[in-house]
């Protein structure tokens, strides 16, 4: 679980250091921007904010963040709407879900309540009450509207050809 910040082993050669130290970076802000509610904190009210968060407590009242996920680890309590981009479930949830990319309920979670998302999934042994509207996503939707575009183009585009193919050769 601990990592050390041992540099020592990178020195061999020029080019190991920097992409070592770039790696470093990334790992130090992936664990860097996320909140942690510990196993004996106990919240009412709601959590807004810029940063991913991972709750061990118990959370009641709301969580609005919207561009980063939320993880609820295997002690953690919420009773809460989420509104967020990802959502793990390790403990409970009793609340709606609304996220822009998925719903990830893990083989010990449980969650009650009603989701939205692009994605969802659910683990064997997971726990799962409510409703599932999946969205589809704006790539999807994008490419499939390109794509009968064209097909739309490559008709009205082929029916003259062949129009003019039959009269050739008449």
């Amino acid at each position: 679980m601990w990592q050390t910040l041992d540099n020592s082993k990178t020195q061999d050669s020029p080019s190991q250091p920097a992409q070592n130290s770039n790696n470093l970076a990334a790992q130090l802000r992936s664990t860097a921007e996320q909140a942690t509610i510990g196993r004996s904190l106990s919240i009412k009210g709601e959590i807004t904010g810029s940063e991913s968060l991972y709750v061990d407590g118990k959370i009641e009242g709301t969580i609005n963040l919207s561009e980063n996920r939320v993880t609820i680890g295997r002690n953690g309590n919420v009773n809460a709407n989420i509104n967020a981009r990802e959502v793990v479930v390790m403990g409970k949830l009793h609340g709606n879900v609304a996220v822009t990319d998925r719903v990830d309920i893990r083989a010990e979670g449980s969650l009650s309540g009603d989701v939205v998302a692009h994605r969802l999934s659910i683990e064997d042994g997971a726990f799962f009450k409510g409703s599932v509207d999946l969205k589809r996503s704006e790539q999807k939707l994008n490419a499939e509207a390109a794509k009968s575009a064209k097909n739309d183009a490559g008709h009205s585009q082929a029916q003259p050809l062949a129009v003019g193919a039959a009269a050739a050769k008449s």
